[in-house]
């Protein structure tokens, strides 16, 4: 299977759910975004990193990691997002330590951490692209809508990754037939509210 590479467009947030983050990954050489629901300290992490220039006073979780990995050698190669499951994306460090190579299963909010903090490449596969990326549309929602409209969803952070969580997550559109599913994907995209797209679009895969 082939791989196709990841960058960070950015973290979004709801003003009244605490704690419901969604990362948004570009497609590299295409147009396709990927959302994940994060945990707010993974969000936290990943927000750091991004800042260059926010040092904070004393090292956080995935710079600890990282401080120990360098005092040993230990180098974070790559991160491979290399399964999906009932919403839930699973990940893999792809480590070197004296050029031999180690693959250590992580959550992908923590491993897209450690991925900035190492300079690292993010990678997932085809099918998982194919599966679960969405197209947004340009200029389809303003603002306002769009951060009022994320509310609707991030009811399940990808951190928390338990399967009997996850499969709550499509709960509220159980009821929907898979034709209603799809147009109401179709109207999320539309309107750029990629949160809600990824939410319907897990219950179609559960299907």
């Amino acid at each position: 299977m082939s791989l196709v590479k990841l960058s960070i467009k950015g973290i979004s947030y709801s003003q009244t759910q605490n704690g419901a983050y969604a990362l948004i990954l570009n497609e590299v050489d295409g147009e396709r975004k990927l959302p994940i629901v994060i945990g707010a300290f993974e969000a936290q992490s990943i927000a750091i990193a991004l800042e260059k220039e926010i040092k904070p006073p004393r090292p956080l979780t995935h710079d600890l990691f990282k401080n120990f990995a360098e005092r040993f050698d230990i180098v974070v190669k790559q991160v491979i997002i290399h399964k999906l499951v009932d919403g839930v994306f699973y990940s893999s460090l792809i480590c070197e330590r004296d050029k031999i190579e180690e693959i250590i299963d992580a959550r992908t909010s923590d491993a897209i951490a450690l991925a900035l903090r190492f300079n690292a490449p993010i990678f997932t596969y085809k099918n998982i692209l194919d599966k679960a990326g969405i197209y947004l549309k340009s200029n389809s929602a303003d603002t306002d809508q769009g951060a009022q409209e994320i509310d609707d969803v991030l009811s399940n952070p990808e951190t928390f990754g338990h399967e009997e969580e996850s499969n709550q997550s499509g709960d509220v559109y159980a009821k929907h037939s898979l034709q209603e599913l799809n147009d109401l994907l179709d109207q999320a995209v539309s309107q750029e509210d990629y949160e809600k797209a990824a939410k319907i679009r897990d219950e179609i895969s559960k299907r």
